[in-house]
Order: structure tokens, then sequence, then C-alpha cells
């Protein structure tokens, strides 16, 4: 117990530490792993389970709002196949010359420094979900294209783990097509669950049930199949909700695994130095590769620029696609060690580095060349507003009923924007004009091309500073029009009135108001 105490002690206060610092609570995490293992602290018996469960848990979200037709997009399949290859070739030829010059040879050969390349090529799913949730962007263009990227590695990777097994799959793998008419069922089950624990357990349980245990037993990766199950539910209405319902449970259990990716390694000053110069040379090289394989694809400096500064680390199956080197005689222990200890420090690396992506985003753009919007992916290119006079940011369900309102009132052309592509897609299928647009990313008010007909913006984002970030942008464009805004508290209706906002709208307090002017409405029975 004692184990247990000092260890969820230790992530806590780095986790605050890290927190009010403004970076974030994750580098803490891996700081507390890191400390705890200098002073010769074990994991806790549980811990790797509770981190297991983590990652589960991520990838099933990942799924649930993930967009499968992303995976057929070029940008995706095309930057993480050719990125892929030409890194592992770089990071190959830096892992011989490393190993000639500090450690005096390779004892594995060209092998060695193939499979140890081969894994640095790799970029962290995890570590990229979690930057991209905490800025709410995992439902952006810039932030599916990177989950698609993921995936396909996430692929290539489980197939090299496949076929180094000692164990192939299964023939019985063949079953797993049945879990698609399954999720049939599964689906019409969901529809009539509630909104509390029952809903939190059932995505739990298809996290681990049709997902990790039916991939694992026939000789898969169960994490991919953590993945494949949630995107089974991605397309269900509820998709949504049921993976809010799981955000606090699996922040929790993540906080397990980036203690133990601290506590993995056990380095020599050499390992720590080598790990250091392997971060120093290949994360640079990473970043640039993303970049111009974005470009050449089609993708705005911007957007391409924000996919490659998250995408730019080493990921977790770095240490397992070596660990399979180490267990096939291939790559030495030496190696592995290096390896652990260059994963969690490009995870720090990437952190810090990603507090900043919007000003590093700025000032990198500036040095490309400029593009041709005609040359551009239809998604990522200029957003026209000449045919509308309002404008909603955010099509939650409070902008999706201002916007109904609007178009129902007749006097004003609203144009709906979310940063979520399947909320988008859905709207459109409904009949809403709506655009895909994060109002939070500085070059979405480059793209929007207002023609001086909008007059009138609600802000109708479910985040306070999301909905002042469109304020701030707003005002430095010259807009004079009306704004309107949405917020859940006193202190931000007050905020948002101080800045100028002509009309505040408390969402509880509105819908109290709308609640007794109902009851105000239903008739009395005199008798």
């Amino acid at each position: 117990m004692e184990q247990i105490v000092l260890t969820t002690l230790t992530a806590a206060a780095l986790g605050t530490l890290a927190y009010a610092l403004r970076i974030p609570p994750l580098v803490g995490f891996l700081g507390a792993g890191f400390l705890l293992g200098a002073f010769g602290m074990q994991p806790f018996p549980g811990l790797e389970q509770m981190a297991d469960l983590g990652v589960v848990l991520l990838l099933f979200t990942i799924g649930l709002k993930f967009d499968l037709r992303s995976l057929l997009r070029r940008e995706a399949y095309g930057t993480a196949t050719i990125h892929l290859a030409v890194l592992t070739v770089i990071s190959m030829g830096t892992v011989g010359l490393i190993s000639a010059i500090a450690l005096s040879s390779l004892d594995g050969g060209w092998r060695e420094a193939a499979v140890v390349g081969f894994a640095l090529s790799f970029s962290s799913t995890v570590l990229c979900v979690k930057v991209l949730e905490e800025r709410s962007d995992d439902g952006s263009f810039y932030g599916q294209t990177a989950i698609a990227i993921l995936v396909m590695q996430d692929i290539i990777a489980v197939g090299f783990l496949t076929a180094n097994s000692d164990t192939p799959p299964s023939p019985w793998a063949l079953l797993l097509v049945l879990l698609v008419p399954l999720s049939w069922v599964l689906r019409r089950v969901l529809d009539r669950l509630g909104h509390g624990e029952l809903l939190v357990l059932f995505g739990v349980v298809m996290a681990l049930g049709p997902g990790y245990f039916a991939f694992s037993s026939v000789g898969l990766k169960g994490d991919l199949g953590a993945l494949v199950a949630g995107l089974l539910f991605s397309t269900h209405p509820r998709a949504i909700e049921l993976s809010k319902s799981l955000f606090s449970i699996k922040e929790l259990f993540l906080v397990g695994f980036f203690v133990m990716i601290g506590l993995s390694a056990s380095p020599t000053w050499l390992d720590l130095g080598i790990a250091a110069l392997l971060c120093v040379v290949l994360l640079p090289i990473t970043f640039i590769g993303f970049v111009l394989l974005g470009r050449m694809f089609g993708l705005r400096n911007r957007t391409t620029i924000r996919t490659s500064l998250v995408l730019s680390n080493f990921s977790e199956f770095s240490i397992i696609v070596t660990a399979v080197g180490v267990s096939t005689a291939l790559v030495s222990e030496k190696w592995l060690t290096i390896v652990a200890v260059a994963v969690p420090l490009s995870m720090v690396i990437s952190s810090l580095v990603n507090t900043r992506s919007l000003n590093l985003t700025d000032r990198l753009s500036a040095w490309l060349p400029e593009q041709d919007p005609l040359r551009l992916r239809v998604a990522d290119r200029p957003i026209d507003t000449s045919d509308a006079d309002a404008v909603v940011l955010g099509m939650g369900r409070v902008g999706r009923a201002a916007y109904t309102r609007l178009a129902e009132e007749g006097e004003l052309r609203p144009l709906g924007v979310d940063n979520d592509h399947l909320v988008v897609q859905r709207l459109l299928e409904d009949g809403y004009k709506v655009v895909e647009g994060d109002a939070t990313d500085h070059e979405f008010w480059n793209r929007i091309v207002a023609g001086g007909f909008v007059r009138t913006v609600v802000l109708a984002m479910p985040i306070h500073d999301s909905n002042l970030f469109a304020l701030e942008q707003l005002r430095a464009a010259g807009f004079d029009g009306r704004v309107s805004a949405v917020a859940q508290h006193p202190d931000q209706l007050a905020h948002l009135a101080g800045e100028g906002v002509g009309a505040v709208v408390n969402v509880y307090g509105g819908a109290g108001a709308a609640l007794a002017d109902a009851t105000l409405e239903l008739p009395l029975d005199d008798a």
C-alpha cells in the first residue's frame, strides 16, 4: 500500500507542478516515473495492468471519434508509408554512426541498426492523441490527419510484431469478421442504455471484450482490437457521448501509463547521452519529413506544421519493437535500454514544444512558400462565407438550436462551423449548411473569406476560452458587427460582457427560463 500512496502522491505533485508551469501534466507524470526509478522504486502490483487498461480505453475512444475514411486519404497512407521508410533508413544510419563512435561496434551488424532504426520511425499514438484531446483538436482536420497517420503506423507495427512472433496468429482470427454483425446487436443495446454508470460500463466492456480479448485470444495485438471495436461504434449517434463518459476513467489510468514509461529504464550516463543525441538528431528530421510530405499531398502550411509538431516524437511501439529484436537476438540489451530512455525523453520534448505550437506555427509558416489554393485538399481550402449573413461557431446542441432559430426566422442566412469532421458530415446529411473549421486555430481566420456580408457571429462553443479566442480574432480582423455568446458560469458572463459581447446567455439559466415558460403555458384543471 505504501508503494501505491508514494507513487500516486509523486505523480499528483509533479503533475500539479507541471500544470502550474503551464506545461502538460503528462510531463509531470513522466518525471514522476523518472524520479521514482532513480530512487529504486519498483512499479506497485497492478500498475502495469492499470497502464494497459488506460491505453486500451484510449484506443477505443480514438475509434469512437475517428472517421475510417480518413485512412483512404493519400495524405494519410502516403505520408505514413513514405515517412516511415525514409526515416527508417536515416535512423539506421544514425544508429550505426553512434555505435561506431560511442559503443565501439554493433553486435548485430546492419540488422541491429535496421531494427532499431525501424523502431524509432514510429510516433507515439498515446502522446499524440493526449495532446490533441487537451486542445480539443482530435476532431479537427489536422487532428484527424495525424490520427490517420498514427493508425497506419500502428498497423505496420502490428504486422512487424506478428511476423516476428514465435506463435503466428491463429486460423480462428478469420472469425473476427463476425464482429461486424455482432456490432449491429451491440449497437441496439447501446440505443437502450441510460446516461449513467451503465454507459461507462458498456464502454469498458466493449473495449475489453469484442476489442482487446477477441484479438489477443487469436494471436493479434489486443490494443488494435480496442481501436477496431471503437470504429464499429463510430457511426452510432451516441458515439461521442460514450467517448465523453469514459474520459475521466481513461485519464486516470493513463497516469499509470506515463509513470510506467518513466519507470521502465535504469540508464547509465552514456545511455542517457545517446538517447538525448537520438532526440536531437532524429526529431527535427522527423518534423521536416512530415512537413515536406504534407505539402506534397496538398495540405496547407499551417495544417502540415501542426500535424508535424504533434507527430514528432518516438512511440511506445519503439520499445516493443526493440524488445522483439532482443528476443530474436537481432538487437543487444544495451539498445533496448537506450530506446527505453529515448522514448520518454522525446515525449517530454514533444509535450513542451506543443505548448507553443501556435506561436511556432506562425513563425514557421512564414518561412514556407505560398501555396496555390486550387492545389490544396478540398477540406483544407479557404472558406467562402459570401452567401451567409451569420456564422455560428460551434454546432453542438446550443449551436444547432441557435442555427435552427436563425434559419426559421428567415432574416439571416446562417452558416455553421464545427471542428469535428463526423459532426459536420452528420449535419450536412441532415440539411444544415455547415463547414469544417477550427475557430481556435489562427489559420481558420485566414481561411474565411467574409466578402462583407457576414454581420452576425454566434459564439456557441462549449469551452469558454475557445469563445474568448474567437472573439479576439474577430476584434483583430476589425469585425464591427453583432456578436453573441454562451457561457456556463456567472464570471464567464461578466467576462464576455466586459469584452464587448452584445448578448451573453447562460446555458443553464436559459434552460431554466425555457422550463419556466413551458410550465406557465400548461393548462390548469379548475376542477
